[in-house]
């Protein structure tokens, strides 16, 4: 087999347009085919073995029931198109016969089918023979076994618990466990070396089809402007094929025919898929083995955060709870409900001209529910929160490192190739520092940085253009409020019931949440698109570095536009108004936003609410409802034109494909879930029970579209979660500020707790004990309604017959020497609330170093393991090597005889 060249990795995926090009074909003389010329004049090409299907419709093999498919291609006959685009087709067909022609050049074995249920699409079935499996083995630095490993023991999430959570086990008699070996890089020259019992299971199907969509991707097939352009990528994207992809090894109902086939898809379909399992841990093991390291890591990791997610939402439950009951004992509650209090202040308008005075005890329902949240149990759980953050990454990343070893992927990095875009624009030499040899990047310094600084430039162009939406939200909500105010006082009486729980604020909070939800939504869609060109422009050299510039910028650009308008009710709005004879306007024309008297933390948890429960349903109709449906409807269309059982790789084609960056989407929701859930939580003790619940669904609901709904994905390495371990560190970092943040400024706790300890007593106070009663009236400050500026005046001051109106700020009343200006109690309140933060954030971060330092991230025990079992590697391969050595001085000594020594040489003495 032809070894495969650095020029043949060269090459650059481009769009497709309609110039000719030389087709490659990488045969022994490299002979190059122009200008599509007709193929008869083409001797050279190589065509796969055409035969029809006459196996069984499970069968895993070619036709001869011996080689096994180890991928599928498929393309749509051009001679049944129905289309008038003749040349174009050719271009097509000689493209595509060019490519196939290589891959046979190259090793591989083809035999196309064609369908038997669409006679105009062609199945390309791709076996690797055992030369260029251990080949390109070695060229990827793939792991295999060398002898079984005794040292290897499966380690438990629970621990010391295990016992308790036996019923929870998977059942080893169903999937049995994996028997483990000691393992080092595939060489050919060692081969004798590496626990080689049967050729035909040394390399396991998800190993074979990596290896094989690795020289897929690197086989070139036309040369246009002295650029080549290869790969299975780009021909799928142009529509030379129709579809890539490797086998599922049976039906997800049921087992294989073949009694030798494992049937891992029905296995994990059965124990961990199926609704029934849903109590069940999950096989990581199996789902590492059939899915490859990164989907098993995956799915460790959400395993991992939803077990922890158990203590997190039984302390917010509980803190729930706790204000729940404690409720009916909230004392300014009570005041804004009582009609001799809150019935009888009257407060000032919110808007210009148009919105009424009101009176305070209209917010008595929306004051209830704050008294659930706004307690001192939500105190607790913003501190336990700012711990258990902390433990849930220290504990992640020891359970990261023993599934390194288990997994065998410790020393991965190391085996990392370019990618193949990487590699094609490979034209600039320069010297490496290290080596002092030289090396081909694809551009130079100064390419770089421009590249870098476009980026940038338009990463911050759309990060922009989310605070512009967001703004404009903001002048929705300072506009709609006058026409709520307006609208609701003219359609409902005051003493109307509907009116105590819709009131202006609170029809203006659901409605801009509502709207702010669609345009995240829109938003998503477009910057999905637009981060990719970024990305691939900014050219990564590895998948994992792709992968995480990728991860970098969605995650920017989700974190402004999920958490942006949540960032603004809980630290801006209501916190620059003004006072009544002077508000403060946007724009000089829309007065900004007040809270209500309970403040704004009510909103914010409507707000978390609606984004984290509509996030939730549209993710599932997205991922769930569509590609069940496509998949109904494809499955329609394929009964009603036939009633053959079509074969394995058919059934496939007609599943969903994920596409590569699907896992990537998977971890972005569960990390925007996870800001959502530590963010904000002392404004919403019940977002842990519901992220909870969420990702109970998501595991199954993941795990059911993967083994049900889609085809297989290429198993592909991983060592970590890349990216978003240190993304969740800078969330956690910033959680404790949130918090500390959203208790200070956003709920009305620090106020209460300075009135109650100093201002509730003399010398501020009148009460002769430490009491609430008197909180509300200490918030609300006076204003005469003769100050109002003419744009500013109430439309119905002469309703209440009034001289005086309240506002919550804590400002002197008319007629002080400092009219209008801060009192005592605003200076005593914002000490409070700064010292408060400094205290909370200090001891909370030194509680977090100090869990940090406490705890490994990889276990004594771990480390002892893997320097063991490297220890005994080594050993082994240089035993072996001495042994191959010691056989080799043994044959040469044979053959040479006796050795000749100095005394035979020395002439006799005299």
């Amino acid at each position: 087999m032809q070894m495969m060249t650095r020029d043949v990795l060269l090459g650059m995926e481009e769009e497709e347009d309609d110039d000719d090009g030389d087709i490659v074909l990488d045969n022994l003389e490299q002979t190059t085919v122009s200008n599509f010329g007709p193929l008869e004049s083409q001797p050279d090409f190589r065509t796969p073995e055409f035969e029809e299907f006459n196996g069984k419709h499970d069968s895993l093999f070619f036709n001869d029931g011996q080689r096994r498919i180890d991928f599928v291609l498929v393309y749509e006959d051009e001679s049944r198109k129905e289309t008038n685009k003749k040349g174009s087709n050719e271009k097509q067909r000689r493209k595509r016969q060019a490519y196939e022609s290589n891959l046979i050049c190259g090793g591989l074995q083809l035999e196309a089918t064609r369908s038997v249920l669409d006679d105009k699409l062609i199945f390309v079935k791709v076996h690797a023979p055992w030369e260029v499996l251990c080949t390109y083995a070695e060229i990827m630095h793939i792991k295999l076994p060398l002898k079984p490993n005794d040292l290897k023991t499966r380690s438990s999430a629970f621990g010391n618990f295990s016992w308790f959570t036996k019923v929870l086990q998977v059942d080893e008699s169903i999937i049995k466990p994996e028997q483990e070996f000691f393992t080092a890089p595939f060489e050919k020259n060692r081969m004798n070396d590496f626990y080689i019992h049967d050729r035909d299971t040394f390399f396991n199907p998800a190993t074979r089809s990596r290896i094989v969509y690795f020289i897929l991707s690197r086989i070139q097939y036309q040369v246009r402007d002295n650029v080549k352009k290869f790969g299975i990528n780009k021909l799928v994207s142009s529509g030379i094929y129709k579809a890539a992809f490797p086998l599922h090894d049976c039906n997800f109902s049921q087992r294989s025919e073949d009694p030798s086939c494992p049937s891992e898809r029905y296995l994990l379909y059965r124990e961990w898929a199926h609704p029934r399992s849903i109590y069940k841990k999950q096989p990581l093991d199996l789902i590492r083995k059939y899915y490859g390291e990164k989907i098993g890591i995956y799915f460790a990791w959400l395993g991992y955060y939803t077990q922890m997610l158990f203590l997190a939402a039984i302390v917010g439950v509980a803190c729930f709870l706790y204000g729940y009951v404690n409720q009916n004992n909230c004392t300014w509650s009570k005041e804004v409900c009582h009609p001799d209090i809150g019935g009888k202040i009257i407060m000032c308008p919110q808007c210009d001209k148009i919105c009424p005075f009101w009176k305070l005890n209209s917010t008595c329902e929306s004051s209830k529910k704050l008294c659930i949240f706004d307690s001192f149990g939500t105190l607790v759980f913003a501190v336990f929160m700012g711990v258990w953050v902390t433990l849930f990454l220290e504990f992640w990343k020891r359970r990261q490192a023993e599934l390194e070893y288990e997994w065998d992927t410790v020393e991965l990095q190391q085996e990392e190739q370019p990618r193949p875009e990487y590699e094609a624009q490979c034209t600039h030499v320069v010297i490496n520092e290290i080596t002092q040899e030289e090396e081909h990047v694809p551009f130079t310094t100064w390419g770089k940085c421009i590249r870098v600084t476009l980026c940038a430039s338009a990463v911050l162009f759309w990060i922009l253009l989310i605070i512009a939406s967001v703004i404009g939200i903001i002048v929705y909500r300072l506009s709609v409020l006058v026409v709520f105010s307006t609208k609701l006082s003219q359609t409902f009486n005051g003493t109307d019931p509907i009116q105590k729980y819709l009131t202006p604020q609170t029809a203006t909070s659901i409605t801009a949440s509502v709207i702010s939800f669609i345009i995240i939504m829109i938003l998503n869609t477009i910057y999905e698109k637009v981060a990719i060109m970024i990305t691939n422009f900014e050219l990564p050299r590895t998948q994992t570095d792709y992968e995480n510039s990728l991860t970098m910028k969605m995650f920017l650009f989700q974190f402004v536009n999920y958490y942006s308008s949540c960032f603004y009710i809980a630290f801006f709005k209501g916190k620059f108004v003004g006072y009544p004879g002077d508000p403060t306007y946007w724009l000089g024309k829309y007065r900004n936003e007040e809270c209500e008297p309970g403040g704004c933390l009510l909103e914010l948890t409507t707000q978390l609410t609606i984004i984290m429960g509509g996030k939730a349903i549209w993710n599932n109709i997205q991922e769930v409802l569509l590609p069940w449906i496509k998949n109904l409807i494809g499955r329609y269309h394929t009964a009603s034109r036939t009633e053959k059982k079509s074969p394995r790789w058919e059934q496939d084609y007609h599943l969903q494909l994920m596409g590569k960056l699907g896992l990537f989407y998977e971890y972005l929701e569960m990390i925007i879930q996870f800001g959502f859930v530590t963010l904000f939580v002392a404004s919403f003790p019940l977002a842990p029970l519901l992220a909870l619940v969420n990702n109970i669904l998501e595991i199954r609901v993941d795990a059911w579209k993967m083994t049900t709904q889609y085809r297989r994905m290429v198993p592909e390495k991983a060592q970590d979660i890349g990216a978003w371990q240190p993304i969740m560190q800078g969330i956690a970092i910033l959680a404790v500020v949130t918090n500390a943040m959203i208790i200070a400024f956003t709920s009305d706790m620090i106020p209460r707790l300075v009135y109650y300890w100093s201002f509730s007593v003399p010398p501020y106070g009148n009460h002769t004990q430490y009491t609430m009663e008197g909180y509300i009236n200490s918030t609300l400050s006076y204003f005469n309604v003769s100050d109002f500026k003419s744009r500013s005046r109430g439309s119905s001051a002469s309703d209440f017959d009034i001289r005086t109106c309240r506002y919550r700020d804590f400002r002197n009343p008319p007629g002080h020497p400092q009219e209008y200006k801060h009192n005592i109690y605003y200076w005593h309140v914002i000490t409070a609330k700064l010292a408060f933060i400094i205290v909370m954030e200090h001891v909370i971060y030194s509680v977090k170093f100090f869990i940090s330092y406490a705890i490994p991230d990889v276990s004594k025990r771990t480390k002892s393991k893997i320097k063991r079992e490297k220890y005994l590697t080594q050993k082994l391969l240089h035993e072996n090597h001495l042994k191959d050595m010691t056989k080799t001085m043994g044959v040469i000594a044979e053959r040479m005889g006796p050795v000749v020594t100095d005394n035979n040489l020395r002439p006799k003495s005299e």
